[in-house]
């Protein structure tokens, strides 16, 4: 395993946030089905979903958990060339109350245009477990990944309190990662998500993953980052993706 595939693997996974989930067909057996789906991360860094009861793919993944995720760049201009990762997994329907809460807090975060739909219109929340991943970073970079999630450290109370933190006391920092990163400046960006290695802004219904300068292990490590940036008058690249 490429320790370093796996981190761009994991990074890709990170800044998508839909990809194509592809089934075993149960009206047409022997076929597989492929259907867009949006996703965010879990706090152990597995694709969380959202899914109609009604809906083929669902349909699908009851009579067969075996699945894939295709994930590639967005906006790539030579699809060949750019990074994509298909994450073979087996999907599981989350069911115990307290694991539905807390899967609907953190998709909430990402999706809130999704609120209620799985109270509503009968969607339930479902967990990819990963089995293996393969990933091509452009022409000869290809590796099979047997080890690709990472979890979030700072997963629960701990990313809520950052994410306030934040998102309530200091607008003119995230409006300054905003404009190094070149994202668009409105509508106006709130921060989502934090992990060890960057943390996701929503700007409308778009969400964008931005790398921190080093890996963060613990909050301090976070804030001093933060800071770090919000005084940049370029992205840092050391340590890290390019945004």
């Amino acid at each position: 395993m490429s320790v370093k595939g796996a981190k761009h693997a994991r990074e890709l996974l990170l800044k998508e946030y839909r990809g194509v989930l592809s089934t075993h067909s149960k009206a047409m057996p022997g076929f597989p089905f492929g259907s867009v789906v949006p996703y965010c991360l879990d706090a152990a860094g597995r694709p969380l979903i959202l899914i109609s009861r009604i809906a083929q793919h669902t349909h699908n993944l009851q009579q067969d958990a075996k699945c894939s995720l295709l994930v590639g760049e967005r906006g790539a201009d030579d699809v060949q060339a750019a990074g994509r990762l298909t994450l073979l997994a087996e999907a599981r329907q989350i069911t115990e109350p307290a694991e539905v809460d807390l899967a609907a807090a953190r998709y909430y975060r990402y999706f809130p245009q999704a609120i209620d739909y799985h109270r509503t219109h009968d969607f339930d929340f479902w967990v990819l477990e990963p089995i293996r991943a393969r990933y091509i970073g452009g022409f000869g970079t290809i590796h099979w990944l047997d080890e690709l999630v990472l979890a979030n450290d700072f997963a629960g109370e701990v990313e809520v309190g950052m994410l306030e933190h934040m998102n309530s006391d200091h607008a003119v920092a995230i409006a300054h990662y905003v404009e190094l990163a070149g994202l668009p400046p409105e509508p106006e960006a709130e921060m989502v998500g934090i992990d060890t290695e960057g943390f996701h802004l929503r700007i409308g219904q778009i969400l964008h993953w931005l790398p921190f300068p080093t890996s963060c292990n613990n909050p301090g490590a976070v804030r001093q980052a933060l800071v770090q940036l919000a005084r940049a008058t370029t992205w840092p690249t050391s340590g890290g993706a390019q945004p």
